[in-house]
């Protein structure tokens, strides 16, 4: 995969990252994959849990040294599976070839795949919601019981994922790369921002969300296709009363069996 230079490095050495501009707390670098030790550091977290005004303070300064923020659950990360060897490059893969391939394996209710959803209109700008969305987050949730701030080098928010071999939908896809590339057209089109990951869990704020049913319901379809799971959890669910609930919403969250 093609990445850019990786200035985690420099952190083993000067851990508050000030030759790179940067005044981090203290904090740790993962090098641990599936195959014994990276040849350099694939994220760094900080060594206390995120609060309201951690991504602001941290993500801008992290932006001009080349890595990006997400935050981390750290209840599980010992679990976690990185891969990024067996992870391939997400410019290399179609959004929609990727979607379509998924649908067509089991499409709901043998329905046709309907094409990508049109674009939205921005209501915020992605990296204000993306702050916003994290704020929130850093709360914590079920599914994100101890979120930490991470610094990853990728070369936008849609590839932090694949920066990793984060290996949370592996069940579903081995190669993450292939869901970022809808990562990435969903930056695209709606303003999104990967802003949490857990063992096998992912979230998204979205600063051009829809409006109306209709495209909700055809953003519902790219959902279904990238996360089955999420979409019809149960035998009564539907896309249409999944699709309601997309109206209007800052956050996508996806998990994998």
């Amino acid at each position: 995969m093609a990445t850019l230079p990786n200035p985690l490095p420099t952190l083993a050495t000067d851990p508050s990252g000030r030759s790179l501009g940067l005044r981090l707390p203290p904090g740790r670098l993962i090098d641990a994959t599936l195959c014994g030790p990276w040849h350099e550091p694939l994220l760094w977290y900080a060594g206390q849990p995120a609060s309201p005004g951690t991504w602001t303070a941290l993500g801008a300064q992290a932006g001009r040294a080349g890595l990006l923020p997400v935050l981390v659950d750290v209840s599980e990360l010992d679990d976690w599976d990185f891969a990024p060897g067996e992870t391939s490059y997400p410019g290399d893969h179609d959004a929609e070839d990727v979607l379509e391939d998924s649908w067509e394996e089991d499409p709901p209710e043998g329905e046709e795949w309907p094409g990508l959803a049109p674009a939205t209109a921005l209501v915020a700008a992605p990296d204000a919601r993306a702050a916003e969305v994290a704020d929130a987050l850093s709360q914590g949730r079920p599914w994100l019981k101890e979120p930490h701030l991470a610094l990853v080098p990728a070369r936008r928010s849609a590839d932090i994922p694949a920066a990793i071999g984060w290996s949370g939908p592996v069940n579903y896809e081995e190669d993450v790369a292939r869901l970022c590339s809808v990562l990435r057209s969903w930056e695209d089109r709606f303003g999104i921002r990967v802003v949490a990951l857990g063992l096998d869990h992912l979230a998204v704020s979205v600063a051009a969300p829809p409006t109306d049913l209709d495209t909700a319901e055809a953003i519902a379809a790219e959902h279904f296709a990238f996360c089955p799971y999420t979409v019809l959890p149960g035998s009564d669910d539907t896309l249409s009363s999944y699709a309601e609930q997309l109206v209007g919403e800052r956050l996508w969250h996806f998990w994998w069996d």
